[in-house]
C-alpha cells in the first residue's frame, strides 16, 4: 500500500443552492406529500453533487482516481460510503446558497478478512447564506477486488430469528425503480445500484446493493415519523453489511432520553446498519 499521508490536509471547495425541486424528488421517494421550506436532515446530501465530465468516469461510474482530484489515486477498485458523523448548527432554508469545505482528515490503511482495506475520513463544513449549518466526517473505504468466483446466489428471504427488541419497526421492500430513483437524486453513477451483471459478476454481490446514505436517510425519517417536529442534533450511521434489492428488511427505532437508537435488519434478522441521533 502506497504512503497517502501527504494527502491529508488537501481541500477543495464548492458552491451550491438548496433548491426545492430536490426536496420534492426526496419527499416523493420517501411516500411523503408534503414538501418542507427547509433541507430535512440528511437532505443536504442532494447538494454539491458529482459533475465529474463522461470521459473521466471509470469501470464503475465513479470517476477514476487519477491523482488530479482530491482523493488520491487509490489502487484498489471497490468503494463503499462506510459511515457518517453529523452535527446540525443552523437550519438550511430552501433557496439559501450553500458553500461547502471539504477536507481529506485522515488516511489509514488496514488490512481485512479479504485483503487490503484504504480508510479515507472527510471533513465537510456546510455554510447556507455565509452562516455555519452542518459540520459532517464521512468515512470512504476502498477495497481490493472481488475473488473471483461464480456470482453468489440471491439471498434468501427467512423469517427473522430473536430480533433485536425495539420500540417501532417498519418493512420497506427495496426495488430497482427505489433504487434508480435515488441514484438520480444524488446523480449517483456507482454501477452497484442499477447493473445487475456489474454488481453479481464484477463486485461479487448478490444483487443490486442499496445506497448506504438511502438506508440512514430511511431511518431517520422512520425517527422523523415517530417524532414529528424534532429537531435532530447529530446523527451518525456506520454501515455493517450490504442490503440487496428485492430482500425485504426493517427500519427499526428504540427511543432513548437524548434520541433514539436506531438499526436496518435484513430478512435474516442481521443488522445491517446502526445509527444514532440526538435531539
Amino acid at each position: 500500500m502506497d504512503d497517502y499521508s501527504a494527502w491529508v490536509g488537501r481541500s477543495e471547495t464548492r458552491e451550491d443552492i438548496a433548491t426545492i425541486a430536490p426536496l420534492r424528488g426526496l419527499a416523493a421517494l420517501l411516500d411523503h406529500g408534503a414538501v418542507p421550506d427547509i433541507v430535512p436532515p440528511l437532505g443536504h446530501w442532494l447538494y454539491f453533487l458529482p459533475d465529474a465530465r463522461q470521459s473521466v468516469i471509470g469501470e464503475d461510474g465513479h470517476p477514476r482516481r487519477d491523482g488530479h482530484g482530491l482523493l488520491p489515486p487509490v489502487p484498489l477498485p471497490r468503494r463503499m460510503w462506510a459511515g457518517s458523523r453529523i452535527e446540525y448548527l443552523s437550519p438550511i432554508a430552501a433557496g439559501a446558497a450553500l458553500r461547502r469545505v471539504t477536507m481529506i482528515d485522515a488516511i489509514k490503511p488496514k488490512r481485512g478478512a479479504s485483503g487490503d482495506l484504504l480508510f479515507v475520513t472527510l471533513r465537510h463544513d456546510i455554510a447556507a447564506d455565509g452562516i455555519a449549518a452542518i459540520r459532517e466526517e464521512q468515512d470512504i473505504v476502498f477495497r481490493a477486488p472481488a475473488a473471483a468466483s461464480p456470482p453468489p446466489p440471491p439471498i434468501p428471504v427467512v423469517a427473522p430469528t430473536e430480533p433485536e427488541p425495539g420500540d417501532a419497526t417498519r418493512s420497506i421492500v427495496p426495488d430497482p425503480v427505489m433504487l434508480f430513483r435515488y441514484s438520480a437524486l444524488t446523480f449517483n453513477a456507482h454501477r452497484i445500484h442499477y447493473d445487475r451483471d456489474y454488481a453479481r459478476g464484477v463486485e461479487g454481490y448478490a444483487g443490486l446493493v442499496v445506497h448506504g446514505p438511502l438506508i440512514a436517510t430511511l431511518l431517520m425519517d422512520h425517527f422523523l415519523r415517530t417524532a414529528p417536529g424534532a429537531a435532530p442534533r447529530h446523527f451518525s450511521f456506520r454501515a455493517e453489511a450490504p442490503l440487496i434489492d428485492g430482500a425485504p428488511f426493517d427500519l427499526c427505532l428504540a427511543h432513548e432520553d437524548a434520541g433514539a437508537r436506531l438499526w436496518a435488519r435484513d430478512a435474516a434478522g442481521r443488522a445491517t446498519m446502526r445509527a444514532n441521533v440526538t435531539v
